[in-house]
């Protein structure tokens, strides 16, 4: 599992440095749709309301409401556009280009606006350190199709192990899921129990929202395409709150590490892009550091726990 191996077209190459400039750009627009589907849907626990999905082409809000309609918005990083469909058959799309955030923003609300749905939101960028105006912003304006294209396929396979890895708990779980703010795709397990108010402190991100989506006990783990301090893009996995013991663990495969400043473990994507199977190696990573928050956490593992999922065979009930 942790020797090399000649790299899989299907896990691509994505170094941070060669498309940090369409990664700011594209966290952005992203941005700006997940917070349409924000103004417009009901709160959902630990702020799955929010969240957008992998598909066979890119990434979707999914339905929207709006009056009796839905509308749903896609990015397409196949044909790079982004694409607009309501429930009564209307259809609209503008391309990914180079143009900057204000640009994409004015192009979004316009768009929206000829479909008949009117939404305002907040268009102040979330969870990155600058203070960022969407309507302002111009200075965000890269857009290579390559990056986005790599950094897609990336997501189809990480989503492809993270919910693979989901069918091994019978507990609540989320929804293998990308989250706009954070930027990265998040499978979180939980043990049942209350946790201590989180502190707070992310940047530009009310605490209230941080304290509703770490209220319990959790062991949440998935891929972030990196920026500081990890240069580059990563699987990871952490325990809130962090148990005695935890990250001190031993976990695997021989590459991961635990990340005192990020205070989780990380496993590099190049350590999983060149393994001799690349899901094994990241399902070992997954699983081991699940074991690691669980039996520190003192989670209830014999209630949590099944074995993975099989096609067409029906969960064993002892």
């Amino acid at each position: 599992m942790n020797s090399l191996a000649e790299p899989s077209e299907a896990w691509p190459d994505l170094a941070y440095g060669q498309w940090k400039n369409t990664y700011a750009t594209l966290h952005l627009w992203i941005q700006i749709i997940g917070k349409v589907r924000l103004s417009l849907t009901p709160w959902l626990n630990h702020s799955w309301h929010v969240t957008l999905y992998v598909t066979a082409r890119g990434l979707t809000t999914s339905p929207i409401p709006f009056g009796e309609r839905i509308f749903q918005i896609d990015f397409d990083f196949i044909d790079h556009a982004l694409c607009f469909a309501t429930s009564d058959g209307l259809q609209a799309q503008f391309p990914l280009r180079p143009q900057s955030v204000a640009d994409f923003y004015s192009a979004t609300l316009t768009t929206l606006e000829n479909l008949g749905i009117e939404v305002k939101i907040d268009e102040r960028a979330n969870e990155i350190p600058e203070q960022i105006h969407f309507s302002t912003d111009h200075l965000h304006a890269s857009y290579d199709p390559d990056s986005a294209h790599r950094f897609w396929k990336i997501l189809v396979q990480a989503d492809r192990v993270l919910k693979l890895f989901r069918t091994g708990f019978i507990g609540k779980c989320s929804p293998v899921h990308f989250f706009w703010g954070s930027f990265d795709l998040a499978v979180t397990r939980f043990s049942g129990r209350r946790a201590p108010p989180h502190p707070g402190g992310v940047p530009h991100l009310a605490d209230d929202v941080a304290r509703e989506a770490y209220s319990h006990e959790v062991s949440s783990a998935g891929f972030w395409p990196g920026s500081s301090p990890i240069d580059y893009p990563a699987f990871y996995s952490y325990a809130y709150p962090e148990p005695a013991g935890f990250r001190t663990a031993s976990v695997r495969p021989d590459a991961a590490f635990y990340s005192d400043e990020l205070h989780e473990f990380i496993l590099p994507y190049d350590a999983v892009r060149g393994a001799s199977s690349p899901d094994e190696a990241l399902l070992a990573f997954l699983q081991s550091t699940y074991e690691a928050a669980a039996k520190s956490g003192g989670w209830d593992r014999a209630s949590l726990e099944c074995s993975l999922g099989k096609i067409d065979v029906p969960r064993a009930i002892s």
